[in-house]
Parts: C-alpha cells; sequence; structure tokens
C-alpha cells in the first residue's frame, strides 16, 4: 500500500527510524534477494521457474519501498522538538486523554506526521480522526470524535515534550 507523499512534517526519531530503514532495505536486504536471484537462476529454465518468478516480485516490493522512502525523505520537514510549544496539541507532543464516557480510561498519544503512525509505540497521526480533533487544543479542552466504535467523547488532561506524557 502506498501512501500519497506531501512535504511531510515527522519528528526526529521518526525521521530516523524511516532512514534506518532505507540503509537496510538498501544493503541487507537487496543483497538477500540477489541471492535469491542467483540461487534461482541455478534451478535452469527462467520461465518455469517459480522461484525466480518470486524473487523479481519480491525485488519489485523492495523496489517501490525503497523509492517511497526516499521521497517521503526528500520531503521531509524535520521538527525540532524541543522548541514546541506545549500549550496546544501539535505534531511531536505527547498528549493524555481522559475518555469521559464509562468506562473513563486515561490514555496517552505521540502526535506524528502521518508517515510516522505505529500502533505499537502510541503514535497517532493528526490526520485520524482522534489527531484530527485533538489537534491545535489545550488542557482542559473536550472533543467529540467519531470513530469506527462510535463517538467517543474525550478531554485534554496534558500536554508535553518527549515520549511520555
Amino acid at each position: 500500500m502506498t501512501r500519497a507523499v506531501d512535504n511531510a512534517t515527522m519528528t526526529r526519531s521518526g525521521y530516523e527510524r524511516l532512514t534506518a530503514e532505507l540503509i537496510e532495505l538498501r544493503t541487507e536486504r537487496r543483497a538477500e534477494i540477489a541471492r535469491q536471484l542467483e540461487e534461482a537462476r541455478s534451478f535452469g529454465d527462467l520461465s518455469e521457474n517459480a522461484e525466480y518468478a518470486s524473487a523479481k516480485e519480491e525485488q519489485s516490493k523492495l523496489e517501490a519501498r525503497i523509492a517511497q522512502l526516499e521521497m517521503q525523505l526528500s520531503k521531509a520537514k524535520v521538527l525540532d522538538e524541543e522548541k514546541l510549544d506545549t500549550k496546544q496539541v501539535s505534531i511531536g507532543l505527547t498528549v493524555t486523554l481522559k475518555e469521559m464516557t464509562p468506562p473513563s480510561k486515561q490514555f496517552t498519544y505521540k502526535m506524528v506526521g502521518s508517515e510516522e503512525v505505529d500502533p505499537r509505540t502510541h503514535s497517532i497521526s493528526q490526520k485520524s480522526p482522534v489527531g484530527q480533533a485533538i489537534l491545535g487544543k489545550a488542557v482542559g479542552d473536550e472533543v467529540f470524535v467519531n470513530t469506527k466504535k462510535g463517538i467517543r467523547h474525550l478531554k485534554i488532561t496534558k500536554i508535553a515534550l518527549g515520549e511520555k506524557a
């Protein structure tokens, strides 16, 4: 799945993660696929060689991902997170939200550029429903967010620099 690439704002850590992925793909992964292609060629007739066809398909996917990463990184605007204003929610800040409808839960997200989203690190994009609702809001503000699970009533309880609020 490819994403439209524009002048993508991203955090320093997101930029570094994508750069590391690009380096790995250009070096280790390309070399691995070259070995697979060489091995598949040794099996003989390429027209009926499933291993060769599979390796060529993997190579095509790899090159597409490399091109996508190169484009993203070339257009990236890396935030200076130390200079961000914590009075309003913006990309690069960590936000603690309280669910206002029972059962009341509290959770924390880091607002990141759309190319950096990673559910494992509790990061959300400014383009997600929750991200759109809280962008530009301040501590104490309440928002209603229409999600797949219905309307959520959220209150911003903390805005901070760094990974943890």
